[in-house]
């Protein structure tokens, strides 16, 4: 990769490290150490030097596992600068709903005017955050249920070991649904407000972050891929998806296959049974099961072997297809 490419990708992800909208954030990033050492310290009970030791453990970011999710951050960054321009566009959506409203609607509805702007905001900014993180769920879902997005979708659980970049350890496929189920969900929820309450509409933020967004991650969602297993109190955990329930969803063990696909929120998982509560102290391996990629921290494994997986299935998929036809050929 040029010298310059190399420098443009460092810059890229330093603006991530100093931007409140990216979760790596550097204080996204210490508000979870903060938590991760309340935690050790009060409910394991463990002093300050081993927390740190426990937290920063060579063996999780010195890894094999690790240094994949490095590089994978970084190639990602770079691909992603590529085809972003060229990914569905929330404003294409918004305005195609905003249309469809107006072939629905003759007028605007009168018993909506006069609400004050504070409650269109938090009412706003809240159905952006719940109709997303629903949005989130059925995507990472399907991700796991669908043999073709699984091919790309077993790149991130390919991962042995958790740290807080292992969030960007997705195959580029798996960026871009997730970009176009970004669109879809900011495109529509803007045209609808925007249809009914005007230029009145905005988002309640914190430095340029969505409320929610801030606080969920603020309140430790690094932690989530961490050497540090955070549980909630169960019925909090039917509502809020902890660290630990995160860490049960990357689990090897076969009762925590498929469950717990929630982001923020847990409560999809509780409402179409894929909950499934933690435990304090419950020791979990992680990685694939099963369906296996040779070298999990290669760079043709995590690139080249999905495209060639999903290849592979499609054309099974279009051969099963012709069976029909080319048994009324040869009759």
């Amino acid at each position: 990769m040029p010298e310059n490419a190399i420098q443009l990708l460092l810059n890229e992800w330093l603006l991530d490290v100093f931007n409140p909208q990216k979760r790596i954030f550097w204080g996204y990033l210490l508000s979870s150490l903060f938590i991760a050492i309340l935690w050790l310290r009060l409910i394991n009970k463990i002093n300050f030097q081993s927390s740190f030791i426990q937290i920063f453990n060579r063996n999780v970011w010195g890894s094999a596992s690790a240094f994949a999710d490095y590089k994978v951050m970084f190639i990602n960054a770079f691909l992603m600068t590529i085809l972003s321009p060229r990914i569905l566009a929330k404003a294409t959506v918004a305005y195609i709903v905003f249309y469809s409203l107006h072939l629905l609607f003759e007028s605007k509805p009168s018993i909506l005017m006069g609400i004050p702007q504070w409650t269109i905001a938090l009412s706003f900014t809240l159905f952006l955050f719940i109709l997303d993180d629903f949005a989130r769920y059925w995507l990472h879902r399907w991700l796991h249920a669908v043999p073709l997005l699984w091919s790309f979708h077993k790149v991130h659980h390919s991962a042995s070991t958790l740290n807080p970049f292992t969030v960007f350890r997705t195959h580029p496929a798996e960026a871009i649904l997730f970009s176009v189920r970004s669109a879809l969900v900011q495109g529509i929820s803007t045209a609808v407000f925007f249809f009914f309450f005007g230029n009145q509409v905005t988002l309640m933020m914190v430095l340029g972050a969505s409320i929610f967004t801030f606080a969920f991650n603020l309140l430790g969602s690094n932690l989530r891929h961490s050497p540090v297993s955070i549980c909630y109190w169960h019925p909090i955990e039917l509502i809020l998806m902890s660290p630990a329930q995160h860490h049960i969803h990357h689990s090897t063990a076969e009762k925590h296959i498929d469950k717990n696909f929630g982001v923020a929120l847990s409560v999809w998982d509780w409402i179409f049974g894929t909950l499934c509560h933690s435990k304090v102290g419950e020791q979990l391996n992680f990685g694939l099961s099963g369906t296996k990629l040779i070298n999990p921290n290669t760079l043709k494994s995590l690139y080249l072997d999905p495209i060639q997986e999903a290849g592979n299935l499609l054309l099974n998929f279009a051969h099963q297809l012709s069976l029909p036809f080319q048994r009324e050929n040869s009759a």
